[in-house]
């Protein structure tokens, strides 16, 4: 953790100083000006996060209205700064821009605002997406088995109730066998869980909804996360697994830890799973719930056959016809479906959105998976 903030302590010193460069000739105070608007829109960033540890939630409305703009300046900060570069490209800062150069900026101005424009609407256009996976040697009784699955909802008083109910609304009209939720809950606070119960509580499906844990519900003290879910209607799965019925056969359905947990194990939300596979029957089919798909490449090691991930948002940005988003540089399964051996990964792109309201490319989904049994080669 402390290597992370180190890392963003540099960038917010980088962003500032290529902000402060540009802009500080310009405003009254100059630099003295840019210092303060760095620390009072960093600031309360720690201070809200040791309030967290401490298990101080912030009212609704200063979440909202206070917190979250200092969240959002601190990631449109990188873009901000670009902007100025390209500004001073063109000689804006420092009235040096002839023609050229404001026709120039006012084309890449346009599309900023274009391309946020997109961004925002991408955010909200939820989709349905269905994706079908199959094996030569499935039981015959699983053939068309339905999971229904959404991810990253990232649940706070800043997601809309009316968009909550269009999720609830795409997963009952999918008709799914079974319902799975692939963590991230909730954004920041255990508190939000009963806004996610306002919102999606109602899912159901015949074999039952189950959820695991992600980073956020981690961060936000998956203990009293925890506690707060087994009140609703779902099943918890970290670090355990269950037999599911289904036309006279089983298969195992197995939920784990995410790595934010750390080594605290299934207490702490972290994954375990030497204690998720115990008892595990060797020839069991089993479909695994892994909030971080870096979790698939040991899950398939130990024989599973499906697992469902979410944690990338696709980086929210993506270009899927060439299989690049802006968490591929990141993350070794990023985007998609993945195949190694007789193991099969979904990475699902999110039903919501994190930080900036801005997805393009890569919609927030409600995702219908279903199983087939594949023609003998």
């Amino acid at each position: 953790m402390s290597r992370f903030l180190a890392v963003v302590a540099l960038w917010l010193l980088a962003c500032w100083s290529v902000v402060g460069a540009l802009l500080a000739s310009a405003l009254p105070g100059g630099w003295a000006a840019i210092a303060a608007l760095a620390v009072l829109t960093t600031v309360p960033l720690p201070i809200m996060l040791r309030g967290r540890r401490a298990g101080r939630v912030p009212g609704a409305a200063a979440r909202v209205w206070l917190l979250r703009p200092f969240v959002y300046a601190q990631l449109l900060l990188p873009l901000l700064a670009a902007g100025g570069m390209l500004g001073a490209l063109g000689g804006v800062p420092f009235g040096r821009a002839g023609d050229a150069g404001r026709a120039t900026m006012a084309v890449v101005t346009a599309l900023f605002a274009l391309l946020a424009l997109l961004g925002y609407l991408g955010s909200r256009r939820l989709v349905r997406t269905d994706v079908v996976v199959s094996w030569p040697d499935l039981t015959p009784a699983l053939d068309g088995l339905r999971i229904v699955q959404i991810s990253d909802t990232h649940v706070g008083p800043q997601t809309p109730r009316r968009y909550l109910a269009r999720i609830a609304r795409l997963a009952a009209e999918a008709r799914a066998d079974l319902a799975v939720v692939t963590g991230d809950l909730v954004d920041d606070h255990a508190p939000d869980v009963t806004h996610y119960d306002a919102g999606l509580g109602r899912i159901a499906a015949p074999l039952g909804v189950y959820a695991v844990a992600g980073n956020h519900d981690v961060y936000a003290g998956w203990p009293a996360v925890r506690e707060r879910l087994r009140a609703l209607p779902l099943t918890v799965l970290v670090n355990e697994w269950r037999w599911i019925e289904h036309r006279g056969t089983r298969f195992v359905l197995l939920g784990t830890g995410d790595p934010a947990g750390g080594r605290g194990g299934t207490d702490a939300g972290g994954p375990d799973l030497d204690a998720a596979f115990a008892g595990l029957p060797a020839d069991a089919f089993v479909i695994a719930l892994a909030h971080n798909p870096a979790l698939w490449p040991a899950l398939a090691k130990r024989g599973v056959g499906l697992t469902l991930s979410g944690h990338t948002h696709w980086g929210q940005l993506a270009i899927p016809g060439l299989g690049w988003s802006l968490a591929s540089p990141f993350n070794a399964h990023a985007m998609g479906g993945y195949v190694e051996g007789e193991s099969v990964l979904y990475v699902h792109p999110g039903s919501n959105y994190w930080g900036i309201p801005f997805r393009l490319g890569t919609p927030p989904e409600v995702a219908v998976i279903e199983l087939r049994r594949a023609p003998a080669a």
